[in-house]
């Protein structure tokens, strides 16, 4: 689950040492922050999951049809939530038909990402 930047910085904060406070940079590293000009933070990617060196992605207010990301591994394409077509991207037709059988399990998930996001 996301945490927000004062939750991050909770954690900083009440951490007693540098070890303590891995987590909150764990946290950013992997959670899709990024920080502006000005110094703050702001969140720019959902990561839905990871798995065997992929990473799955939902962008907050990105452009229509619903669709996720996959990077990793050799992939980096888009797929649409509704069907799993591929939108953008290169991938071998083994891996393409393993993400359409995890796409069936996960679409409702996806949806309701999408949709939060939204």
């Amino acid at each position: 689950m996301r945490k927000m930047p004062d939750e991050l910085q909770k954690e900083i904060a009440d951490a007693s040492s540098v070890e303590g406070s891995l987590a909150a940079l764990e946290h950013l590293l992997s959670g899709g922050y990024n920080v502006l000009p000005n110094g703050d933070l702001y969140f720019i990617k959902e990561l839905v999951g990871r798995v065997n060196g992929l990473s799955i992605y939902i962008y907050p207010k990105d452009h229509p049809p619903p669709h996720f990301h996959i990077r990793g591994g050799g992939i980096d394409a888009s797929f649409s939530i509704q069907d799993c077509d591929l939108l953008k991207g290169t991938i071998n037709p083994r891996h393409h038909g393993l993400i359409r059988w995890w796409h069936r399990e996960a679409q409702a998930k996806l949806q309701e990402t999408w949709a939060k996001l939204a």
